[in-house]
């Protein structure tokens, strides 16, 4: 069954894509949280790692096509691979073409940050821009950060896939809150790295969020649920306090880059405090 689900916010339609199935450590997914707490909602294999997926976003406005991350990076070869148990159960290209698209049909390419599992399709094993007809929209803290990596950031990014862009012209860098077309925009949402950001649509009265790594999936809904990948926690822990209680009151619908299973959801105020993730109903 075809992971791709349909949503529509006002005059936009909106395709939640899968470029796969792939697995990373929980307790470094879950951060200080306790293993007893956070296998409860993300059970673990026997190497302690939990499911995750990859879930670009294609949204319809405007007669434009635009494509929220590009998906895992695809020329790590079979060591990193295995490593991260890595599932092409399904494309986001087979996904484009289900809808009738091809990559060169792509107006748009929204990178929320450069990192290897969310902006790895950017070129082609040819090193060729991936959607060649597209402009890569990238913030300008995430480009700088991109080309002077340290010891912490280094592994998560990879040349092969940012270098082609930048020498073809084709990244769009914004610096802060941007709006791109009329009702979509994009928006800093800094912790995981200081150059993440998210993207926000309004339509008819309807409010839709990609919220990035600021909520990898629903499991990190609770505030404390932060991930030891994130270079600025508290940073992460400060964006969350400012943005979930607004998302809340507006009713939006939140999408998340790696819940295994639901590609729609909405926030909820949690029974402790503070607010839990709750799918729509099937998605």
């Amino acid at each position: 069954m075809s992971w791709t689900r349909h949503l529509q916010v006002g005059e936009a339609d909106v395709y939640s894509l899968t470029d796969g199935q792939f697995r990373l450590d929980g307790g470094a997914m879950f951060g200080s949280v306790p293993k007893v707490l956070w296998e409860r909602v993300a059970p673990a294999d026997d190497l302690n790692r939990i499911h995750l997926r990859i879930n670009p976003l294609l949204i319809r406005l405007s007669g434009q096509n635009i494509l929220v991350e590009t998906g895992f990076w695809d020329q790590g070869g079979e060591k990193f691979e295995g490593m991260y148990a890595l599932n092409r159960d399904e494309t986001v290209f087979r996904g484009l073409s289900d809808l009738g698209l091809s990559p060169e049909d792509i107006h748009l390419v929204i990178n929320t940050h450069l990192h290897f599992d969310h902006a790895g399709r950017n070129v082609t094993a040819l090193g060729e821009p991936t959607f060649p007809n597209a402009r890569y929209v990238v913030q300008k803290q995430e480009l700088h950060d991109t080309l002077h990596t340290h010891e912490r950031s280094r592994a998560s990014y990879v040349p092969g896939y940012i270098d082609p862009i930048q020498s073809a012209g084709l990244f769009e860098v914004v610096d802060g809150e941007h709006e791109l077309l009329p009702g979509l925009s994009v928006l800093p949402l800094p912790g995981h790295n200081l150059g993440q950001q998210g993207v926000v649509l309004r339509s008819g009265g309807g409010v839709l969020v990609y919220a990035a790594d600021l909520l990898p999936t629903l499991a990190h809904t609770p505030y404390p649920y932060i991930m030891a990948y994130d270079l600025y926690p508290v940073t992460t822990l400060e964006t969350r306090k400012r943005y979930f209680p607004q998302w809340f009151e507006e009713r939006a619908v939140i999408c998340t880059p790696h819940d295994p299973d639901t590609a729609f959801a909405r926030l909820e105020e949690g029974k402790k405090g503070g607010f839990v993730g709750v799918a729509l109903p099937g998605a």
